[in-house]
């Protein structure tokens, strides 16, 4: 099959019906918490987005977008085209003047030439769902319960009876968990083996050359850790141990097949777009935290300090503003890069605002933003080209832009960074580093380190008990490389 309905897979009717429509039932849920939430769902396609106090989880697939794999396919058109078919008409209660905002949650590749393979088996170039069930909360306690269902003409108003009662029994029946006792995380023993140290850092100096020949003015080089453990963790673990001490990190999880998901924190945004009124954030330059406050402000100085990171900053910053002043109006970003504390890292940041035209969406400002020179490089397309040659892994998701959207072009996406994929009997780790001229191999080594520690502190918050093999000598992945 081809075409816009090879691509949208309605859950609950087969075949596809043009002429169904989706009905949403909202019910306060204060005493709901997401993990509950989630941990019921096992077995279930599930997901979890938060910054801060502000939350949403889902579980359950109504409707599905899938896709991608052709490099000569604009892939955001294609998701917003697949996404404006699957816009049907809401079916609504006759007391109320305007159904509820459908999100699509989900993501994209880094590249669009990905094949779903390896450990990406079951992440195509594209994957959005609409959930079933949907929870969100914010810091003032207030949450809401949201279900939904696909119903054919004819549905009476009964529908949203039958909803409401199945929202209030899950409702009820999670209250009843949320009472019991938290459970222990039970010990795992797993072992973990990094990319081999002397090829990386080998890597890292050929992008130095390639610097300074003018073929790219900066590389994002990655590497990988990967974990095997001797039985399962719980992903639910996982993210909620990022969630509770990344505060200024957005945290992801995305479950599309269960055991098949995807855990992460990543610092920065590539969009937000809330009607009309857009927000990002440029993200570059680290530095560790330190053990204590006058350690982390004596760091912080030093990275505002730094000529080589603010630099790689500034390049990130001009080439998101230029990109953006294609589509965008009334732009504004600070006058001076600010320090970004994160649990176990500081970064350079600059904020960046904007208004945006009616006709201009989300996937629009990902089209033009993706992939930022943070997890890239630049020239985009000549970093591109340098990256399929130089890893030897495959990235997958790996920074590309995970997040959600409605039907009106609204969305928060970011890059899936500081994140695991699940292997089936263990994890992949990834992380990289900035390069550009100044950059040192040894400190760039030590940074992805860094940057790998989130998910190992949250692998053993989970349980996993790790010993990670000595850095020289593991024999590097090996992969078919793409040329130039």
């Amino acid at each position: 099959m081809s075409g816009v309905d090879a691509l949208i897979i309605l859950r609950a009717m087969t075949p596809r019906s043009s002429t169904a429509r989706l009905a949403t039932v909202t019910i306060p849920a204060p005493d709901l918490r997401p993990e509950t939430f989630l941990r019921h769902a096992e077995g279930e396609e599930r997901g979890f987005w938060a910054k801060g106090d502000r939350w949403v989880a889902h579980r359950g697939v109504v409707a599905e977008l899938r896709g991608g794999g052709d490099p000569s396919v604009d892939r955001f058109e294609e998701v917003a085209t697949a996404a404006h078919a699957l816009a049907l008409e809401p079916f609504i209660p006759e007391s109320t003047a305007r159904a509820p905002r459908v999100r699509y949650y989900g993501g994209f590749s880094f590249r669009p030439d990905h094949v779903a393979a390896g450990v990406w088996q079951d992440f195509p170039g594209w994957l959005f769902h609409v959930p079933v069930f949907e929870l969100e909360g914010e810091g003032s306690g207030d949450a809401w319960l949201r279900v939904r269902t696909l119903v054919e003409p004819g549905a009476g108003q009964e529908t949203f009876v039958r909803l409401r009662h199945r929202a209030e029994a899950l409702r009820a029946e999670l209250t009843a968990l949320s009472d019991a006792s938290p459970r222990a995380a039970v010990p795992v023993a797993g072992r973990g083996g990094a990319t081999d140290r002397t090829s990386w850092e080998d890597a890292v100096r050929t992008s130095l050359d390639a610097i300074r020949s003018g073929r790219v003015s900066k590389a994002v080089l990655a590497r990988t850790l990967d974990i095997e453990l001797d039985g399962g963790v719980d992903p639910i673990d996982l993210v909620s141990h990022l969630w509770s001490v990344n505060r200024g990190s957005y945290v992801f999880f995305f479950e599309p097949i269960p055991g098949s998901a995807i855990v992460g924190a990543a610092p920065e945004t590539v969009a937000t777009l809330r009607d009309g009124v857009f927000h990002a954030t440029a993200v570059a330059g680290s530095i560790r935290r330190g053990e204590t406050a006058r350690e982390q402000a004596e760091l912080a100085a030093r990275l505002l300090a730094s000529e080589k990171d603010r630099v790689e900053q500034r390049i990130a910053l001009d080439d998101m503003v230029a990109r953006l002043g294609t589509v965008a109006h009334q732009i504004r970003t600070d006058p001076q890069p600010h320090v970004l504390t994160l649990a176990r890292i500081q970064h350079l940041e600059t904020e960046i605002r904007a208004s945006v035209p009616p006709n201009v969406g989300i996937l629009d400002l990902l089209r033009l933003l993706h992939p930022t020179p943070t997890v890239c490089g630049l020239p985009r397309d000549s970093a591109m080209a340098f990256l399929g040659e130089e890893e030897p892994f495959e990235r997958g998701w790996y920074a590309g832009p995970v997040g959600f959207f409605d039907a009106e072009g609204n969305g928060i996406f970011v890059p899936a960074l500081r994140m695991g994929v699940a292997t089936g009997s263990g994890w992949r780790l990834f992380a990289g580093a900035g390069l550009v001229e100044g950059s040192v191999p040894a400190l760039e080594w030590e940074e992805t380190a860094i940057k790998f520690e989130p998910m190992l502190e949250a692998l053993a918050a989970g349980g996993a008990e790790l010993e990670l093999r000595a850095e020289r000598g593991v024999r590097p992945e090996t992969r078919p490389r793409r040329g130039a």
